[in-house]
């Protein structure tokens, strides 16, 4: 290593040293960009090349963490210092959950030789990919590559206990052994999350599962993904409004940050910035949801008799702006999304609890807004003011920047009435109803 190269090393560990890992339970996660390779195919004749690479710590912050399988890479480039991966580590032995649930990480009992070059022409370079065993109540989420026909270490990667991790689909295929000629057909797939459900991340490690075979296995044994929570921080609501008087009064109240949840960083697209670079400067990106009291209407009868207010309020999203951050961020407020993480093997499915997304009873409010009419039958000499809570959505990096526009959503279901004077005996009749047309 010349001298150039030691300086780049070097300030790469002094980068990810200050990265702190993503806690989940007893189970710690961090990542890494570098690698070892174990094996490139050559010589075999296949028509698609093939190189399997180790993933190893690459800084103190990630000393003593493990791989969760090996990355199987066809485009026929080094990707050290170009791809991420994670790697896991055992938390805190004395925890709650080590106590109730068991330790979070399991070493491989056994492991199952699935493909081999060994009857191959070659006399070197020869390797053989294994799928681990796991012990019982863990599960593996990938496989291994190891030169040669023995069996790989224990300690060679880790599998992860079930309750952390959630069953996945088989993904596209990354690589085939066509044309080798070998006995075995074998072909490596990647691993694909699905649908998550509120208030959770799946994603995939990085790692490759294995069949012997060509075509697309229907469910794998090792297909798996991690399983996170991102739950919201509850916050006291903005304070409900109070008419004072008979003056009509103002149109916003006092803003209040109600919800906050943090999500990590493969999560998001940010355009600003490359995966490895929001690892490194942002792993965690908060969604912060600031609510306030809106004033739609306000009504003084100063007649004899009784009189009906009526206001046109609209219900849902305003405009394209869910639209348009889900395009800059990938991260949809209203409903589930996907995201593969670009220059990398992980791929993501996410979905916002329903408290911070105001989807407990429907998500039509983010597909479309709709037109309601907020009415009120208010007795003589009353006033009346009406509000709906409005919600502004902000996506922040870790240092505080914003990252696309504000999102703003107003719910009808959340109409609140304030009358002066205060109800005594007599109080004002309010209702909201859905126009008869509505907006897209």
């Amino acid at each position: 290593m010349d001298i150039t190269e030691l300086k780049k090393h070097l300030e790469m560990l002094m980068e990810a040293n200050s990265i702190s890992s993503i806690k989940h339970g007893n189970l710690l996660i961090n990542f890494t960009r570098t690698y070892d390779v174990i094996w490139k195919e050559f010589g075999l004749g296949c028509k698609r090349h093939v190189a399997f690479w180790e993933p190893l710590p690459d800084s103190p912050a990630s000393a003593g963490y493990f791989p969760l399988g090996d990355l199987a890479n066809t485009e026929g480039i080094n990707v050290r210092n170009q791809r991420l991966v994670a790697l896991v580590q055992e938390g805190d032995p004395d925890s709650e959950e080590t106590r109730l649930k068991g330790k979070a990480l399991s070493p491989p009992v056994n492991y199952e030789a699935l493909w081999s070059d060994s009857s191959s022409n070659r006399t070197k370079n020869k390797c053989t990919l294994w799928r681990p065993i796991p012990a019982p109540g863990y599960v593996a989420l990938g496989m291994v590559c190891e030169p040669g026909t023995d069996k790989p270490s224990k300690d060679r990667m880790r599998c992860v206990r079930t309750d952390l991790v959630i069953a996945c689909d088989v993904g596209d295929q990354v690589w085939n052994d066509g044309g080798s000629g070998l006995k075995t057909d074998f072909s490596a797939w990647s691993i694909k999350p699905p649908a998550a459900t509120p208030g959770e991340v799946y994603f995939s490690a990085g790692t490759f599962i294995g069949a012997a075979s060509y075509t697309k296995p229907a469910r794998h044994g090792v297909a798996y993904a991690l399983r996170l929570k991102i739950p919201p921080k509850i916050n006291p609501p903005p304070p409900a409004p109070v008419l004072q008087g008979y003056a009509a009064p103002s149109r916003l109240e006092v803003d209040t940050v109600s919800y906050t949840c943090d999500m990590a960083w493969f999560s998001v697209k940010d355009p600003d910035l490359s995966p490895i670079q929001q690892w490194q400067t942002s792993p965690l990106y908060t969604l912060e949801r600031t609510d306030r009291y809106v004033l739609v209407g306000f009504g003084h009868n100063q007649t004899s008799a009784t009189q009906t207010f009526k206001w046109a309020v609209i219900h849902g999203v305003h405009g394209s702006q869910a639209r348009t951050f889900t395009a800059h961020t990938a991260v949809d407020i209203g409903a589930e999304w996907h995201i593969g993480v670009p220059t990398s093997p992980i791929k993501v499915s996410a979905k916002l609890s329903q408290s911070l997304s105001r989807t407990q009873t429907s998500t039509s409010g983010w597909t479309k807004t709709t037109n309601f009419e907020v009415t009120a039958t208010v007795p003589s000499t009353k006033a009346i003011a009406a509000y709906l809570v409005q919600s502004n959505y902000r996506l922040l990096r870790k240092d505080g920047t914003q990252l696309s526009s504000t999102v703003s959503y107003t719910d009808v279901n959340s109409v609140y009435w304030s009358e002066y004077p205060p109800a005594k005996e007599c109080t004002v009749d309010c209702q909201a109803q859905a126009a008869r047309d509505s907006a897209p």
